[in-house]
């Protein structure tokens, strides 16, 4: 299917769903919808080709040749014996090599030890995702983006913060996904790319916590919201809810940490990602009710309630096992809304079980607030990750994140958001929806108080400018992660293995082409650090990559100027000029215009002209008179 972008316009719609139809993928849509398919499925057919035609190019002077060869050796080893064999040293290893985890559990680790060995469910392992073009080919994609993106706006002078009664009870801003869109008075959300990214998953806690008493409140799931997608339209979970509680320190993927206790709309109980049967399935309008008994033998006891009635207790366990951390109530929803009644003049939607108190009319003493947020553009804070796909980068921001626990960074990055997806599907789509939303949620996070790290990767000059741009007024650092050639020659095998999917070799030696490395410069950034191999050295790596790249590179095709035809000269724009006078010889004894001018033919007496020259008189349109006169 080599054709050309102007050959793809000029086909009819007809033709254009037919095309599409061949090719497997979607034909519904308007015309320039069908177009931008059509020609997408073009250049990734261009891709393979130059894919297959470099395996014959490839020697071994080149580091990342050597790795792309040295992976496919190992590509047969099973996913699941590296993870289940894998010691703490080797989970740390991988975890630098694949930049981003797909374990839930990986990034809050268990109570009193540092590393895990049990196997804990992935929201989406390497066999459900399968192999696909990575997430590198799509982040490039957008990052060129950037080159023709106008320079943002300079930020308002204004705190980003917004301004909530410390003794209200609100779904707290800070402790939310960004992804998960609030309303004013702080009882309703929805995921915000329910329609683009139907299948993710967002969250939010409330902003205030307990360690004692009976204590409860309750959600009603408010509608689901029906999305477009055309690769969404056979997923049977079209929308899910859970609602619960969980620790602070744990992730906002409700039911799939330790402390994280959820119960599920498909009729389940969900903690630390195990999954069993509880309840009965939840639909639109129903209420749930969740209760949290603390008795004074230290236990607790979880229980939930459905449109009144009693479900049962779900969860029991020692007081001990919260290590004094207080537990929040916890919303995570997929494609629909809810509200949570948090008015505490108001009367229940139903009436709670004797004893237990609704947090948000419990007195302020018995409640616990969770962390603020800052509230200045000059106390917020941005990490801008930079580096070449499997480098490191994920794993030192996960690192840093784990070592400063004071600051709340949220981490923004394509793996981060599949990692809020639960339903199967094509990981191609996924991380093409993914990439799509990231570049909206740096857009948001820029106008959101907090501190935050962006985990892509960054290697062009205009992505890196605009994104710092938009984050005037943060403190701007850049974190550089280079490592070696063999190092990162290891990481990437890991990379590729332990994640399933391959990395189009055209992309990769693309972007070691378009990389340039970042300097100081006191406009955009406070601080450069560069993690393992220091700038003069990562530099000169780097000009070996890209020599070696642009050999292995197929040559860009050059097209011929076709000579071009003598055309006029467009008039300017306005009403069209004037046709030229036009004047002819009708005879001997006059002048004829019947062009411009509807002069009658007029003649002179045959003894006044004497000769062609006398021709030219004063009533001769253009005579400027006699040149001979004195």
């Amino acid at each position: 299917m080599a054709m050309k972008l102007a050959d793809v316009k000029k086909l009819k719609v007809a033709e254009l769903r037919s095309k599409l139809k061949e090719v497997g993928l979607d034909s519904k849509g308007l015309k320039t919808e069908l177009v931008d398919r059509l020609w997408s499925a073009v250049q990734d057919g261009l891709e393979e080709e130059e894919n297959t035609s470099l395996h014959t190019k490839q020697h071994d002077s080149s580091p990342i040749s050597a790795a792309l060869t040295d992976t496919a050796e190992v590509r047969d080893l099973a996913v699941t014996d590296v993870e289940v064999n894998a010691s703490c040293g080797l989970r740390e290893y991988r975890d630098s090599g694949t930049q981003t985890e797909s374990d839930a559990a990986q990034s809050a680790p268990q109570h009193g030890s540092e590393c895990s060995t049990k196997p804990v469910r992935s929201f989406q392992s390497a066999e459900e995702t399968g192999g696909g073009r990575g997430r590198a080919f799509y982040e490039f994609k957008e990052e060129i983006r950037y080159k023709r993106a106008k320079s943002p706006q300079p930020p308002e002078g204004r705190d980003l913060s917004e301004e909530w009664d410390e003794d209200q009870v609100h779904l707290n801003p800070p402790d939310s996904h960004l992804h998960f869109e609030l309303s004013s008075d702080g009882c309703c959300g929805k995921p915000r790319f329910w329609n683009q990214f139907p299948s993710l998953w967002s969250g939010c806690r409330l902003s205030h916590g307990v360690l004692q008493g009976n204590v409860g409140f309750e959600v009603r799931l408010e509608r689901k919201l029906l999305n477009t997608q055309p690769e969404e339209q056979e997923d049977m979970e079209t929308y899910g809810v859970r609602v619960g509680w969980s620790v602070v320190e744990d992730s906002l993927l409700l039911g799939e940490d330790g402390l994280s206790f959820a119960y599920d709309g498909r009729g389940m109980k969900v903690s630390g990602g195990k999954e069993e049967e509880f309840g009965e399935v939840l639909s639109e309008g129903d209420i749930i009710g969740c209760y949290a008994s603390f008795s004074k033998d230290g236990s607790v006891q979880l229980s939930f309630h459905k449109n009144g009635r009693f479900m049962g207790v779900a969860f029991s366990f020692s007081t001990s096992l919260l290590e004094s951390h207080p537990l929040f109530p916890h919303v995570l929803c997929k494609s629909c809304s809810l509200r949570i009644l948090l008015d505490p003049s108001a009367p229940p939607w139903y009436p709670s079980p004797a004893g237990f108190t609704p947090i948000a009319a419990l007195p302020a003493a018995q409640r616990l607030q969770s962390t603020l947020s800052p509230s200045t553009r000059a106390e917020c804070e941005v990490l801008l990750m930079v580096g070449f796909p499997g480098s490191g980068k994920t794993h030192w921001a996960r690192t840093h994140i784990r070592q400063h626990p004071e600051k709340h960074y949220r981490l923004l990055g394509t793996e981060e958001l599949l990692r809020c997806v639960i339903s199967d599907g094509q990981r191609d789509i996924r991380l093409r929806q993914a990439s799509h939303c990231l570049t909206e949620l740096i857009k948001l996070a820029a106008q959101t108080s907090g501190n935050y790290i962006l985990d892509q990767n960054n290697i062009l000059f205009s992505a890196r400018r605009h994104k710092l741009q938009l984050f005037s007024g943060f403190r701007r650092k850049v974190v550089v992660v280079f490592p070696s050639a063999d190092e990162w020659k290891k990481r990437l095998m890991l990379h590729q293995t332990s994640e399933g999917e391959q990395i189009p070799q055209t992309a990769l030696l693309k972007l070691q082409v378009s990389c340039t490395l970042p300097e100081e410069q006191s406009d955009l950034t406070e601080e450069v650090q560069y993690v393992e191999l220091p700038q003069e050295q990562a530099q000169t790596l780097l000009q070996e990559y890209k020599d070696c790249a642009r050999r292995l590179l197929p040559p860009v095709p050059t097209q011929k100027k076709q000579p071009r035809m003598y055309k006029k000269r467009p008039y300017p724009p306005g009403p069209p000029p004037p046709a030229p006078l036009k004047f002819s010889w009708a005879g001997r004894n006059e002048w004829n215009d019947q062009t411009r001018f509807s002069l009658q033919p007029w003649s002179q007496p045959s003894s006044y002209v004497s000769k062609p020259s006398d021709l030219h008189s004063k009533h001769t349109p253009g005579y400027c008179g006699d040149k001979n006169k004195n």
